[in-house]
């Protein structure tokens, strides 16, 4: 047996081409151009990366975007500012925050200043209790993107058996909500859980999003499950290479590793979950190209929703 690889691009490239199409259509039927602003703070490469990969992806899709970058030393205070700026602001609909944020700003404090109808990111305890009773809110984009695969690639939750290792507020709860309101029966696991491959063979669906690298082997997968796979980490130990990839992968890994110092895998030993699983999301090229999609996608559901257009 050997798992079908659900590929991210091509369902982001749909979803983005769908959202091309609403701005198109807000702007030519309401004269409405949604907005996103993207808040950086300090000059964290990997953010770096991420603002850039958000701000290109909104000019592409004909959304108005901007990045407001600030130094390191800037004050929570002063950053609350900014943000209850952008709250007033009726040309902003979408307001993110990228963490990590310096140590001396409580990122709490920051994401909870955030108007609730602009937070795209879905972080906000007003959307977070949304989404808990089952109401229509901004839902966290990378839980909302495994949704999109899993309806885009024809796979069916409703009856079906949810199983997520991992509990974090960003992916893990949020994710148990989502699949809840599509009908799935729903496990949530972490650390504490006892004889954790017990569990989570009983899954039909198995979400790993714990952060550790290949933790999920063979033994946690029942035959002809789906597998999603949430986690990037980062691998640069040569020697682990033949365990996690398949001897028709394992060259370009190497060489990765070779010419950068890594390669990235999830939280899934892929080697070991493409001979159990009937579906599976590859990394890198899954989970995380929805997310970008899927915010654009939010912030034109936020631009609509502050307006009243159904």
């Amino acid at each position: 047996m050997s798992a079908r690889i659900l590929q991210g691009k091509p369902l982001a490239e749909s979803i983005k081409a769908e959202v091309r199409e609403e701005v198109e259509r807000l702007s030519l039927t309401g004269n409405v151009v949604p907005g996103l602003t993207v808040v950086r703070v300090g000059e964290d490469p990997a953010s770096a990366v991420y603002v850039g990969s958000k701000v290109k992806t909104s000019e592409e899709l004909g959304i108005r975007s901007e990045h407001a970058h600030f130094p390191d030393h800037t004050s929570e205070e002063d950053l609350l500012a900014v943000v209850r700026n952008l709250n007033e602001r009726d040309d902003v609909d979408g307001i993110l925050v990228q963490l990590p944020l310096p140590k001396h700003i409580d990122s709490v404090r920051l994401l909870e200043a955030i108007d609730p109808q602009k937070d795209v990111d879905g972080f906000h305890p007003i959307n977070v209790g949304r989404l808990s009773l089952g109401q229509d809110a901004l839902f966290p984009c990378t839980p909302a993107g495994v949704i999109e695969i899993l309806k885009r690639s024809d796979i069916p939750i409703a009856g079906k058996h949810a199983v997520i290792v991992g509990r974090s507020n960003i992916v893990g709860k949020p994710m148990a909500m989502l699949l809840l309101r599509e009908n799935a029966t729903v496990t949530i696991c972490h650390s504490r859980t006892a004889d954790l491959p017990t569990v989570t063979r009983q899954g039909d669906i198995l979400v790993a999003a714990i952060g550790r690298a290949g933790f999920i082997r063979g033994d946690h997968i029942r035959e002809g499950a789906t597998v999603i796979d949430v986690g990037i980490n980062n691998v640069s130990d040569k020697d682990l290479a033949p365990e996690l990839f398949s001897p028709d992968d394992i060259e370009k890994r190497l060489a990765a590793i070779e010419k950068r110092g890594f390669t990235l895998v999830g939280d899934v030993n892929p080697k070991e979950a493409v001979e159990r699983a009937a579906a599976f999301t590859p990394v890198p090229g899954g989970v995380g190209l929805l997310t970008v999609a899927m915010l654009m996608k939010n912030t034109v559901k936020a631009a609509k929703m502050r307006r009243g257009i159904k």
